[in-house]
């Protein structure tokens, strides 16, 4: 099985205020995300994770780190870079990269920590990013609300666990239709 995920920020006190995440406590953010994570990763299963696994805490990185199943695919968030000279991430991780390519049931899927608004064969294929939580007042929300194939991967969208890619799109329809906005324009819009 593949799954994808972003922007757990593990961790993370203040973006449980910041992102109005349903825990009272890092601790607590911490331990159901890694429930979550194991009860439906096996360790057999593929992971992408897009982004900003761990913020500031550096106490909880390996110890996480050893719990989490999967073989897991690291796309560097703007957050990873104070933790990933601190573990072997040859250990954790089968790939670390800015942004990937990969074919997901027969579909050619961009993945990047930050969301696109253009990518290799776009009308035919997917973006799947993270890096805006569960924001939806930004200028650019428009735009992605719009776009059917760009998917967030980010863990407010998608109850703190990782995700397949039909989980993913149903669950980006549905906070899609939970946040609309007013529509844009076709002209607007990059082909």
């Amino acid at each position: 099985m593949i799954y994808f995920t972003s922007d757990q920020h593990f961790g993370h006190a203040n973006i449980i205020r910041l992102c109005d995440r349903p825990f009272e406590t890092a601790e607590e953010m911490n331990q159901v995300m890694l429930q979550r994570w194991n009860s439906k990763v096996a360790n057999g299963d593929t992971v992408y994770f897009l982004g900003d696994l761990f913020f500031r805490d550096r106490e909880v990185i390996v110890p996480i780190l050893d719990q989490l199943k999967g073989h897991k695919h690291l796309i560097l968030g703007n957050h990873d870079d104070f933790w990933l000279g601190k573990v072997d991430v040859n250990r954790y991780f089968e790939s670390v990269s800015l942004m990937a390519e990969v074919m997901v049931k027969g579909t050619w899927v961009t993945l990047c920590h930050y969301p696109m608004v253009t990518w290799k064969n776009m009308n035919k294929t997917y973006m799947v990013h993270g890096h805006i939580h569960g924001n939806t007042n930004a200028d650019y929300w428009p735009l992605l609300w719009r776009r059917e194939n760009v998917l967030n991967a980010s863990v407010e969208v998608n109850d703190y666990y990782p995700v397949t890619f039909e989980e993913l799109v149903e669950n980006n329809r549905k906070w899609k239709e939970a946040h609309p906005c007013a529509e844009v324009p076709t002209s607007d819009l990059m082909s």
